[in-house]
């Protein structure tokens, strides 16, 4: 693959990637896990003064402009980090919604207040029973006077408990709809709790939630089509992030292997061993291969986008199952401590495997859509 960083795009990854070294270190995940919010305001407010919530939004909204690739180089920064701060749910999965469906009108009411780090968003789209890279709900919304009314349930809304606004899928008689609806406002609910990575996540109980014809993004039958691309493009953040989480799981086993002693030396001069990190090594780096083609894919060919943000989901899943079983199983029982990097890391690989389709829905995706190089 013929790719380079312009001076801009370097400039960029070494700025987020040292940011990240050296302010959140895993003893300041580990705090702001034990918040009340379950992330870390503090950093929200400092990625928000470098600029980093407003990289993919117009210019014309307050933003950069920034591209796929843009977005790949600070995923995978925070993904070293294990930042559990709401990056993916609001600028990445919300503000995918926002910037391919909302009117100038809705943006300009809501995204000057996201940039600025003052206003969370979480999308409202999974529920019960249903696989998690659906594109329709059971959740409804009908019809009322000048408005329309909410019913219905969700599940596992990524820092859902600490939305300003939430975007709701919503079944209408057009279609799926997305809907704006303020967290606080009467008939919602919200239950707060943890994924099994310790992200936030919120169960969503929307009792005959009234809104505005306002709220209503991207007309009454839009939604499908906004959420698919809005949902690949989430999906190439998340095999950025998977990268960079891999990168770090990989850095520390080494460290580890170059410390760890055995019969009066390092356990890794075992070749054993060796072989072992070598294969992770490659793992990661293809990995990033892959990645960097769901980036440079998201603006292409829409046919084939779906094929290499599908075919990266799926390395990704593969590739991260083996990193993190590896590393776990180098470290021996430290790996799995509440107190050690490596088992978190592997428990955010694992969530990243089955957030929005896994491996095995992608390669089966892949597969529908004819392969990689389709015939033509």
């Amino acid at each position: 693959m013929d790719f380079e960083l312009t001076d801009e795009q370097k400039m960029l990854s070494e700025t987020v990637t040292r940011f990240v070294a050296e302010t959140y270190d895993f003893l300041k995940r580990e705090h702001a896990l034990r918040s009340a919010d379950g992330w870390s305001r503090e950093a929200w407010a400092a990625l928000a003064e470098m600029g980093l919530l407003g990289l993919p939004f117009a210019e014309e909204d307050g933003g950069f402009g920034g591209s796929g690739v843009e977005m790949m180089l600070i995923m995978e920064a925070l993904g070293r980090g294990l930042m559990v701060e709401p990056y993916f749910a609001t600028v990445v999965l919300a503000g995918g919604v926002l910037r391919h469906g909302a009117s100038a009108a809705q943006r300009g009411a809501i995204v000057p207040g996201l940039i600025a780090g003052e206003r969370i968003l979480a999308l409202a789209h999974d529920e019960a029973g249903q696989a998690r890279h659906t594109l329709a709900a059971r959740t409804s919304a009908r019809p009322s006077g000048d408005g329309w009314i909410i019913d219905g349930a969700k599940i596992a809304v990524i820092h859902g408990r600490s939305a300003d606004t939430l975007i709701v899928s919503a079944t209408t008689g057009e279609g799926l709809g997305l809907f704006l609806v303020d967290a606080k406002a009467d008939g919602v609910a919200i239950e707060a709790a943890r994924g099994y990575d310790g992200v936030p996540v919120a169960s969503v109980r929307l009792n005959g939630v009234a809104v505005g014809a306002d709220a209503l993004v991207g007309g009454a039958g839009g939604g499908a089509a906004i959420l698919e691309r809005s949902f690949d493009e989430a999906r190439a953040a998340l095999a950025a992030e998977a990268v960079g989480a891999m990168a770090e799981t990989l850095d520390v086993t080494v460290d580890y292997l170059k410390t760890r002693q055995q019969f009066g030396v390092a356990i890794g001069s075992f070749q054993a061993l060796q072989h072992r990190a070598v294969d992770m090594l490659m793992q990661v780096e293809l990995s990033r291969s892959m990645a960097v083609l769901a980036a440079l894919s998201l603006d292409g060919d829409e046919d084939q986008r779906r094929r290499n943000i599908a075919a990266a989901k799926a390395q990704i899943g593969k590739s991260g199952r083996m990193v993190g079983q590896d590393a776990v199983q180098m470290h021996g029982a430290i790996g799995i401590t509440a107190e050690y990097k490596v088992g978190h890391a592997f428990k955010r690989l694992t969530a990243i495997d089955a957030l929005l389709g896994d491996r095995d829905h992608h390669l089966t995706r892949l597969v529908e859509l004819g392969g990689v190089y389709p015939a033509e």
